[in-house]
């Protein structure tokens, strides 16, 4: 999650006591990559459904004695394939979304560049305080979404712009640019406060819009690892499992995530970010 998050585990696999101190060449042992493996395709499928599976990974790194920076880089690595791996499995539902994705990526991209760097340059103590008041605020922004959305739509309809955007196209570009800043530096449920965004923000089915979250959710974890890779000391074993791990994980939560109603999408995405939110106030 960020350099000064709290480290965890039985033995430590970087020099002396430095949280953001290199890995070592000590490999993982079988009981270890089972586990990284299995968090990794828990990630994933919660990533695709909703968001927040950085939390299952990133804690299982700090567990095996990984520094906070280093789990938190290593997890972006790899949690990346299966970011890629959930967009793919909601492509039918990405089809036409291209002149809305497009700009959207674009602000993903920058944010995510400018969180990646935050997280190499400065310490996360300040930003991480206010995680846990965006996921509650991003899921009361979800639970309320069907009449926000609705007040949204007419008062578009009294304009003779019900079936555009431009009116909030500003602020959906900013609120994506920002998100991505969180995810490249912090990362956990930013599904969960993208899909808040969406929601409100864009008139769609819901389940056109979780495609739409994977898509950004992708561009965002991507350049952020691109930038890690080059600047920042990544465990490879951990991070190449947790990416076999949440690849798979990203199909068969998109193999189950398609299929869920509105309804229960809303409520898994309130009571997954919820549990994040508590898990981090008592960190």
């Amino acid at each position: 999650m960020g350099g000064q998050a709290l480290a965890g585990g039985s033995h430590s696999r970087t020099p002396g006591d430095d949280p953001c101190g290199p890995a070592t060449i000590e490999p993982v042992n079988p009981l270890e990559a089972l586990v990284i493996l299995a968090a990794g395709m828990a990630a994933g499928a919660i990533n695709a459904i909703v968001g927040s599976g950085s939390l299952i990974t990133f804690p299982t790194l700090l567990f095996f004695g990984y520094s906070p920076l280093v789990a938190n880089v290593s997890n972006t690595v790899g949690l990346v394939f299966g970011s890629i791996s959930g967009a793919i499995g909601y492509r039918q539902e990405l089809a036409g979304q291209r002149q809305r994705a497009t700009p959207l990526l674009i602000a993903a991209l920058l944010g995510g560049l400018t969180g990646g760097s935050l997280l190499i340059l400065l310490p996360a103590t300040a930003f991480a305080r206010i995680v846990p008041i965006l996921i509650i605020v991003a899921c009361i922004l979800i639970a309320l979404q069907p009449r926000l959305t609705r007040a949204i739509a007419e008062r578009r309809a009294r304009a003779g712009t019900a079936d555009g955007e431009q009116h909030h196209a500003p602020i959906l570009l900013a609120s994506v640019f920002l998100t991505a800043v969180y995810g490249g530096y912090f990362g956990a449920a930013q599904g969960v406060i993208l899909m808040a965004i969406l929601a409100i923000l864009v008139v769609d089915d819901l389940q056109r819009l979780n495609g739409l979250k994977n898509l950004i959710a992708a561009v965002t974890n991507g350049v952020a690892a691109i930038l890690f890779i080059l600047l920042a000391p990544v465990a490879w074993q951990p991070a190449v499992l947790i990416a076999i791990g949440s690849t798979i994980g990203g199909q068969l939560g998109a193999l189950v995530g398609r299929r869920l109603s509105p309804f229960a999408l809303r409520f898994a995405i309130i009571a997954i970010g919820s549990v994040v939110a508590v898990k981090l106030l008592l960190a």
